[in-house]
């Protein structure tokens, strides 16, 4: 084949730190609108964008070129550095890891309408609830003892 051609999504999803509830309603909007910002100054595609208090769900298109790991720490930085400047909150920070979960093309309208609705999943099961069904679910070995 003379070139490349691809469809890559996937579904990202972190915490803050110690899962602290720092995200709240009267800016989350700001933040996911600069995770977005991120992303693509990244060059990646934000398809979708949602969380609550604790953590933060991304819908992303990413290139074949490009290195998760590094997608990661160019938004993870940045919007921390957003938070202290312009929220003034210093002690808002990102936990290290993140859950990483492809998706094909036939999946990419369920796992947005899971992003979107965030608020109501959280009202029944907990973000670490959530987080392990997502690990069990995708077939990810992980011991309990480095989830959190």
């Amino acid at each position: 084949m003379p070139s490349t051609h691809l469809s890559l999504h996937v579904h990202v999803v972190f915490s803050t730190k110690n899962r602290q509830p720092f995200i709240v309603d009267e800016w989350r909007e700001r933040m996911h609108a600069f995770l977005g910002g991120a992303l693509r100054t990244a060059g990646c595609v934000p398809e979708c964008i949602g969380g609550t208090s604790d953590h933060v769900h991304l819908l992303i298109g990413i290139r074949a070129t490009h290195c998760l790991a590094d997608v990661m720490r160019d938004i993870k930085q940045p919007s921390s550095k957003w938070v202290h400047e312009t929220l003034g909150l210093r002690d808002f920070g990102w936990q290290d890891g993140y859950g990483a979960f492809t998706v094909s093309s036939s999946q990419l309208e369920a796992v947005k309408e899971y992003i979107k609705n965030q608020a109501e999943h959280h009202r029944k099961r907990t973000f670490q609830e959530e987080y392990v069904e997502f690990l069990k679910r995708n077939g990810v070995d992980y011991q309990e003892k480095y989830l959190w």
